[in-house]
């Protein structure tokens, strides 16, 4: 009896890209188009086709770890919810928003913020449950 491979989805190949980050320069690029655009708003800079930015990756200088914690979308929008660490610091909250076609993203926003503490007046409606079920 002849089966068929599980079908690969979106969501598996995102988490395969962004699992990649820091570790596997090759893996970490192979689902962008050669016209991708790369962007982070926090810096204001934009990075526009592959080559461009796998180069600058290939010189950055600070260890990158990234977990991902969520992936959701549909049809060609894309978002992960990620905990990112640069050169061995703390873990921040980051976001990125994957644009695609034909299945391989044709731009990408990461988004990543400064941790701060849960304020003490809302404890009695916060839940128990910590986000991403940490």
């Amino acid at each position: 009896m002849i089966t068929n491979p599980p079908a690969v989805s979106i969501a598996d190949v995102l988490r395969r890209h962004l699992e990649a980050v820091g570790s596997d320069l090759d893996a970490e690029h192979e689902m962008y188009t050669e016209d991708a655009v790369l962007e982070f708003p926090q810096s204001g800079e934009r990075f526009e086709g592959l080559a461009n930015f796998r180069a600058w990756r290939d010189q950055y200088p600070d260890a990158v770890a990234l977990v991902v914690r969520r992936i959701r979308g549909g049809g060609d929008v894309w978002v992960a919810e990620c905990t990112i660490s640069y050169d061995g610091g703390p873990w921040k909250p980051a976001v990125s928003i994957h644009e695609l076609r034909g299945g391989k993203i044709v731009h990408e926003a990461i988004y990543t913020t400064e941790p701060w503490p849960a304020p003490e007046w809302r404890a009695r409606w916060r839940s128990a449950t910590p986000p991403f079920g940490a």
